[in-house]
């Protein structure tokens, strides 16, 4: 049998001469594996601060000092102060006008698609067969609603040899311009945002999936009806997809801009009443070259969305429920 020199062991030597084991000290271990799992997040978020940083937080302090200024892209910004904000709110009417405009939109779209999305959630959840595919379907506009294809095409739809003239046609109703008419212009323009309910469905759709069957059949069993099971079950265990959705919504219906934009040639009219607020923006930034006015405009939307969210929040604890209250 082979021996094993312990002579050429530290360890076995160590042990014979019954002297104590060095080891090694594990706070120096455990902090040098921190150090070096620390080092490969920072490294793994290196792509997401620059992009941060250079494409969100550095145009946006840039954006923040034209705003005090007169900046015509050719040439040296100079400075005003808030000459551009007190133009805003005292000698701009189309400013107003759009201000004016773009609530209108936004307090239309908004409850629409919620109610659109919710009904259709809803009787997509009854278990119909080919559930996927009618999911897709009504998802697909909401990937090419904002796009310049779509509309034009809406812009076709409705226009005086389009197709919803056609249809009225054939009942013995006059079609008119609808797009062309300052009182159906902007409806047409919310119609074709509430045509993009796809996305809020399925969110909706999802939530809706995940309540338990075991609620319904106690209800029934105590006699509640369709309608009040929707009013005393659904709604208040979805409050909280509810108050997301519409929070994505209003953020969103905010800074609408392609449907307009196309609609109405880029002039957001006829008569402004298509002057959406991101379209006034983008004439006084890139038709008119107003950039520091443009910059005032971009900061003063960006400050209505912020207080419109908190104030969202703040009503969120008296109407949404969570499981843990």
């Amino acid at each position: 049998m082979s021996t094993i020199d312990s002579s050429n062991n530290p360890v076995l030597s160590a042990a014979e001469a019954g002297r104590p084991l060095r080891q090694i000290p594990e706070n120096r271990s455990g902090s040098a594996l921190k150090k070096a799992e620390n080092r490969a997040a920072y490294l793994f978020l290196l792509p997401w601060l620059c992009g941060i940083v250079l494409i969100t937080t550095l145009p946006m302090l840039a954006s923040l000092y034209l705003s005090f200024t007169n900046y015509a892209v050719i040439g040296l910004p100079s400075w005003v102060g808030f000459d551009n904000y007190v133009r805003l709110f005292t000698g701009d009417r189309r400013f107003v006008a759009s201000i004016w405009v773009t609530l209108k939109f936004v307090g239309f779209s908004v409850p629409l698609i919620l109610i659109f999305s919710l009904c259709v959630a809803v009787a997509l959840n009854r278990g119909l067969r080919g559930l996927a595919i009618y999911r897709s379907l009504f998802y697909v506009p909401s990937l090419i609603g904002a796009s310049v294809g779509i509309g034009l095409l809406w812009k076709e739809v409705f226009g005086e040899r389009g197709v919803v003239n056609y249809l009225l046609s054939l009942v013995g109703i006059a079609g008119r311009g609808w797009i062309n008419n300052p009182t159906f212009a902007l409806p047409s323009v919310i119609t074709l945002n509430v045509w993009t309910f796809g996305a809020s469905m399925v969110i909706f759709l999802a939530a809706l999936r995940q309540i338990p069957d075991s609620y319904y059949e106690a209800a029934s069993i105590d006699g509640a009806n369709a309608l009040q099971r929707f009013r005393r079950i659904t709604l208040p265990l979805i409050t909280p997809v509810i108050f997301f959705n519409t929070v994505l919504l209003l953020i969103g219906s905010f800074q609408s801009f392609t449907q307009a934009f196309v609609v109405s040639n880029g002039r957001g009219g006829p008569i402004d009443s298509t002057l959406l607020y991101s379209l006034y923006l983008y004439q006084q930034a890139f038709q008119q070259l107003q950039m520091g006015y443009a910059s005032a405009m971009a900061w003063i939307l960006l400050i209505a969305i912020g207080l419109a969210t908190a104030v969202l929040f703040w009503s969120s604890r008296y109407w949404v429920f969570y499981g843990d209250r």
